[in-house]
């Protein structure tokens, strides 16, 4: 393969023309031959060394340096803004380091139960599940032997994040907490997470043989991703974590719980659609969030974002973040029509001129999109890579791959597009060359009836 075309989409603007200070003078002719001369060699020296130190495709090799937007300030220790649909990383403080997640870890808690229950199914609360309605622990209070539905628990643990609650689900999904922890693992394996390990499934800090609680904020940010995005569950989740308030009872209808959405970035910001809240005292403030605004779908991760005191950080670090991508993001056309393109195929035959001997070949973009959607900084380019073959040998066969149109953005592939003959083209060989001939100065056109094809 061999580069031919290198396409910026945002070009400088055209060079000044320049005229030479003092061009309003006379300008002097009755100079001798010999300065003449002298001027004119001195003239293409300089040309020759300006114009040919680099080959003609350097200049659109050569990117303009980019000042990149100002990123806010922010108090989390930890933070992520990321686009959802792209799983584009847009903003990044201490990302990759890992942290305590606190009850934010219930999102995969909640994402697990969703796919492997039904929301009708019943959930009976036993012992070990009732003993951690403590004081000082996140609960709603369910009793021993109180049956509730799944949705329900759901929303209790989505909104109220109720300790309790993860905790029967765990024991009923997977027969023990300790085998739900690995199925969490496993998930987090299955979505591509090498920093992340589950300990609890309520978020309460631990550890055990496979090291700490602990996620990144990187990574907490492709959970939400999978929840909002990819699960065949989205729905389900987005319309949870959306309630400002849930109220059911038990099934016998003994006692009545109202669950209330701690996530009041919902109402901070039009376009909120998601979020969970959490805080242990290790872990402090942590809030994992999603907005939904003009084709774009922003998500936000901020873990050890303040202690007591600093409860607010977490809102006005999300807010900042997300004012900081709807700013400088933005979705573009990017997709270029790009000039009639034709291939030479050596020794083919060409029946317009039988004594031609090398032909060539059109070619044509493999589905090509027409309309190609890419996010990015109001102030970025896309840059448009042709590779093609230099020549083909004949024969060509209809639809043969002969090049690669790239859409490339920071040396990263957006777009990939095979080029591909639109037609075919025979080998130019004797038989060939001898039934054109006969064909033109003869009129046979049945030459198949009279010789043998000898290709």
């Amino acid at each position: 393969m061999k580069k031919v075309c290198l396409i910026s989409l945002e070009r400088s603007a055209a060079g000044r023309n320049l005229r030479p200070a003092g061009s309003e003078g006379v300008i002097m002719y009755r100079k001798s031959h010999a300065v003449r001369t002298f001027l004119c060699l001195l003239l293409t020296f300089v040309f020759m060394t300006v114009f040919s130190a680099q080959p003609l495709l350097a200049a659109s090799d050569q990117k303009p340096s980019v000042a990149w937007p100002e990123a806010p300030a922010i108090n989390s220790g930890a933070a992520c803004l990321m686009d959802a649909d792209t799983n584009a990383i847009l903003f990044g403080a201490n990302m990759d380091e890992q942290r305590y997640p606190a009850s934010i870890t219930k999102v995969m808690t909640a994402l697990l139960v969703a796919e492997n229950k039904q929301p009708a199914d019943q959930v009976t609360f036993g012992e070990q599940a009732v003993s951690e309605s403590i004081p000082g622990n996140a609960r709603i209070n369910v009793q021993l032997g109180e049956t509730i539905s799944v949705e329900d628990a759901l929303h209790a643990i989505l909104l109220a994040s109720a300790n309790e609650v993860c905790t029967q689900l765990a024991i009923d999904i997977a027969g023990s907490v300790e085998a739900f922890v690995k199925m969490m693992n496993e998930k987090a394996e299955e979505l591509g997470l090498t920093k992340t390990h589950f300990v609890t499934p309520n978020g309460l800090d631990g550890e055990d043989e496979g090291g700490v609680h602990a996620t990144t904020a990187m990574e907490l940010a492709k959970i939400m991703k999978y929840c909002i995005m990819d699960s065949p569950e989205k729905e389900m989740f987005l319309d949870i974590t959306g309630t400002k308030e849930y109220h059911f009872r038990d099934l016998k209808g003994t006692s009545s719980y109202t669950c209330t959405n701690h996530n009041a970035f919902l109402t901070m910001m039009d376009g909120a659609i998601s979020g969970k809240t959490g805080f242990t005292a290790d872990a402090g403030y942590c809030y994992v969030g999603a907005l939904r605004r003009d084709e774009r779908t922003f998500i936000v991760a901020l873990l050890a974002c303040g202690w007591p005191n600093h409860k607010g950080y977490k809102w006005s670090d999300t807010k900042k973040l997300m004012e900081y991508g709807l700013s400088n993001y933005e979705y573009r056309n990017v997709w270029q029509e790009l000039p009639k393109q034709e291939i030479v195929v050596k020794d083919s035959g060409n029946d317009q001129n039988i004594y031609q001997k090398n032909s060539v070949a059109e070619v044509e973009i493999q589905q090509k999109p027409e309309v190609l959607k890419v996010l990015l900084r109001t102030d970025e380019n896309v840059e448009i890579s042709v590779q093609m073959e230099k020549a083909l040998s004949a024969p060509a066969e209809k639809g043969q791959k002969v090049g690669e149109v790239r859409y490339i953005i920071d040396k990263n592939i957006i777009g990939k597009y095979d080029v591909l003959t639109r037609s075919g083209l025979k080998k130019r060989t004797f038989s060939w060359c001898l039934k054109r001939c006969m064909e033109r100065f003869f009129g046979y056109t049945r030459w198949n009836t009279f010789f043998v094809d000898l290709r």
